[in-house]
C-alpha cells in the first residue's frame, strides 16, 4: 500500500475524530468549565484513555500486527493460500486468553478505583473529600471501557494487517460521537450530574466500538472462536513482548499521567483541567501524523525486514521521516504561535473563563514545544518492533520518564502547570535521541541526502508560517469575543492563511515540489 495514501486514510480519518473531539472539547468547556467537576472527571478518564493510547495505538499494533504478518508470509510461503487461516487461528488463541484476563482485570480496578484514584491525586487536597469520592465514582463508571478497547484493539490489529486501516482509525469516532450526545441531550442539570452522564458515554462508547470493529472483520471474512485459555509457544511470545512494548509506546501517556497527578496534589483547583485542554489540542497533530505514519510504515517494515530487504527498510525509514517533519514542524510552529487565539476561540465561552484561557495557551505553547518529538517517537519505534525488539524502546522510555519526573519535580514549583509542559516536551526530545542514536549505532537508520536537504528547507517554511501566524494571531483576537461560528470562522482564516504560507514557502524553497507530491500518490512504497 502506499505510504502516503494510507498515512491520508488513517491521519483522514483521525482528523474526523479530532474535530468531533474538538466539538466535544467545546461543550464540555461550555457546560462543565475548569474547576471541581472537570477535575474529578479528567482524572477518572485519564486510565482509560492511557490504555487507548498503550493498547489501540501501542502493544498491539507494535507486537501482534509484524506477529500476524509473520503468520501470514510464512503460511503463505509453505501452502499458498492458508495464510489467512493460519493468522486467524493465531488470533484465536490471543483472544481466548485475553478474555478472561481482562474481565478479571476490569473486576479487581473497579472495586481498587478508590486506592487507585488516591494514587493519582493524593486525595485531591484542594479539593476536598467530596471531589475525591465524585472522582473515585467516575473512575468505576469508566473503568469498563478498559476491558472493551483492549479487545478493540486486537480486532483492529487483524484489520491494520489485511490494509484495511481505515475500519480501525474510524473507531474513536464513535467514541466522540457518544460523548457529545451526551453533553446535547442527556446532559444533568449541574456541572457533576454532566459529568457522570460523561463517564457514562465512555464506557457505552466503547461497546460500540466492539461491535464495529466484529461487523468489520465478519465482513472481511474474520470469524474468531473463543476457546479453552491456553498458553501456546506463540501466545507466549507475543505476551513477552507486549509488556515492554506497551511501557515504550506509552511514554508520552506515562508522561501525562506523573503530570497530572501532580499537578492534582500540588497545584490549584483548574490545572488538571487546563493541562487537559492544552494537551487536547496538542495530541492533534500527534493523531493526525504519528500515530498515522507508524501504523502504515510497520507493516512495510516487517515485510522488508522479513524478506531481507534492508534498503527498501531504510528507504522507507527515511521517508517516513520526511513526511513526519514535512507535516509536524508547521504543526509545533502553529500551536506555539497562536496558542492564545486557538484556546480563546474554542474554549472560553460559558463556564470557561479569561483567567482558564490564558493558564491553558501558556501550557499549550510549552506542550507544543515537543510536538515533532512526539511524532518521531512514533516513527522511529516501528524500527525496533519490526525487528522483534521491544526491549530496547523500553529501556529508553524509561530514561526519558526520568527526566520527565525530575523535570516535572523542578519546574512545577517556579512555573506551575507551564512547567509540566517544559517537561514532557524535554523528555519527548530525550527518548527521540536515545532512539535515533541507537537505530543510527546498530545501522537501522541512516538519513539520506534527499532527507538532509529537505529538513532545513522544512525549518525555514516553518519559520515563514510561524511569524505570518503571529501577526495575524494579534489581528484575529478581535474576533474572538463573538458568538461561537464568528470564532470558528475566524480560525479557519488564521489557519488556513497559515497553511497557505507555509505551502507557497515550501514550493519557493524547494522543499516539496508539485512532481514529488502527485509521485508519492502514484508509487507504491
Amino acid at each position: 500500500m502506499n505510504l502516503l495514501r494510507a498515512v491520508s486514510t488513517i491521519g483522514g480519518l483521525t482528523l474526523v475524530s479530532r474535530v468531533l473531539g474538538m466539538v466535544r472539547d467545546i461543550l464540555m468547556a461550555r457546560y462543565v468549565g475548569a474547576g471541581m467537576a472537570s477535575d474529578a472527571f479528567l482524572i477518572a478518564w485519564r486510565l482509560p484513555n492511557l490504555f487507548r493510547a498503550l493498547f489501540a495505538e501501542g502493544a498491539f499494533a507494535a507486537v501482534f500486527v509484524p506477529m500476524f504478518n509473520r503468520k501470514l508470509a510464512e503460511a503463505d510461503k509453505d501452502a499458498p493460500g492458508t495464510g489467512l487461516e493460519v493468522a486467524k487461528a493465531f488470533a484465536g488463541q490471543v483472544l481466548s486468553v485475553l478474555v478472561p484476563f481482562l474481565v478479571l482485570f476490569t473486576a479487581l480496578m473497579m472495586l481498587a478505583a478508590g486506592p487507585v484514584v488516591y494514587a493519582m491525586t493524593g486525595g485531591f487536597p484542594d479539593g476536598g473529600p467530596e471531589k475525591f469520592a465524585l472522582a473515585r465514582h467516575l473512575t468505576i463508571i469508566t473503568f469498563p471501557y478498559l476491558g472493551l478497547i483492549s479487545l478493540v484493539s486486537l480486532l483492529g490489529g487483524i484489520l491494520n494487517s489485511l490494509n484495511r486501516f481505515w475500519v480501525n482509525a474510524a473507531a474513536p469516532i464513535l467514541l466522540n460521537i457518544c460523548m457529545i450526545v451526551a453533553l446535547l441531550f442527556f446532559r444533568g442539570d449541574n456541572q457533576v450530574d454532566t459529568a457522570i452522564t460523561q463517564a457514562i458515554a465512555v464506557t457505552v462508547s466503547g461497546a460500540m466500538q466492539l461491535l464495529w470493529l466484529i461487523l468489520s472483520c465478519r465482513a472481511n471474512g474474520v470469524v474468531l472462536k473463543l476457546s479453552r485459555p491456553r498458553l501456546s509457544p506463540d501466545v507466549k511470545a507475543m505476551l513477552l513482548l507486549i509488556a515492554p512494548a506497551a511501557i515504550g509506546q506509552g511514554a508520552i501517556q506515562f508522561n501525562l499521567l506523573i503530570s497530572t497527578s501532580l499537578a492534582a496534589r500540588y497545584l490549584s483547583e483548574g490545572a488538571v483541567s487546563w493541562i487537559y485542554y492544552a494537551d487536547r489540542l496538542n495530541q492533534l497533530p500527534l493523531g493526525l501524523i504519528g500515530i498515522g505514519v507508524g501504523t502504515a510504515i510497520l507493516p512495510m517494515l516487517s515485510r522488508q525486514i522479513g524478506g531481507g530487504d534492508s534498503a527498501a527498510a531504510l528507504n522507507t525509514q527515511n521517508r517516513a521521516l520526511e513526511l513526519a517533519l514535512l507535516l509536524a514542524l508547521p504543526a509545533a510552529v502553529a500551536l506555539v504561535t497562536a496558542a492564545g487565539p486557538i484556546i480563546h476561540g474554542v474554549f472560553q465561552y460559558g463556564a470557561f473563563t479569561a483567567e482558564d484561557t490564558l493558564a491553558t495557551a501558556q501550557v499549550l505553547a510549552a506542550f507544543a514545544c515537543g510536538v515533532p518529538a512526539y511524532v518521531l517517537i512514533k516513527v522511529l519505534t516501528p524500527g525496533f518492533y519490526a525487528r522483534a525488539d521491544t526491549k530496547t524502546p523500553v529501556r529508553l522510555a524509561l530514561l526519558a520518564m526520568l527526566v520527565n519526573l525530575v523535570g516535572n519535580l523542578i519546574l512545577i514549583w517556579p512555573l506551575g502547570p507551564v512547567g509540566v509542559g517544559v517537561a514532557t516536551a524535554l523528555s519527548a526530545w530525550v527518548n527521540v535521541g536515545l532512539l535515533f542514536g541507537v537505530l543510527y549505532k546498530r545501522g537501522h537508520i541512516q538519513p539520506d541526502r534527499r532527507l538532509i536537504a529537505k529538513t532545513w528547507r522544512i525549518v525555514a517554511a516553518a519559520a515563514l508560517m510561524g511569524a505570518a501566524l503571529w501577526f495575524g494571531g494579534h489581528l484575529a483576537e478581535g474576533w474572538m469575543e463573538g458568538r461561537l461560528e464568528h470564532r470558528i470562522a475566524a480560525l479557519a482564516v488564521l489557519c488556513g492563511g497559515g497553511a497557505a504560507v507555509y505551502g507557497l514557502a515550501t514550493l519557493a524553497l524547494g522543499a516539496y515540489r508539485l512532481s514529488e507530491i502527485k509521485g508519492m500518490l502514484r508509487r507504491k512504497a
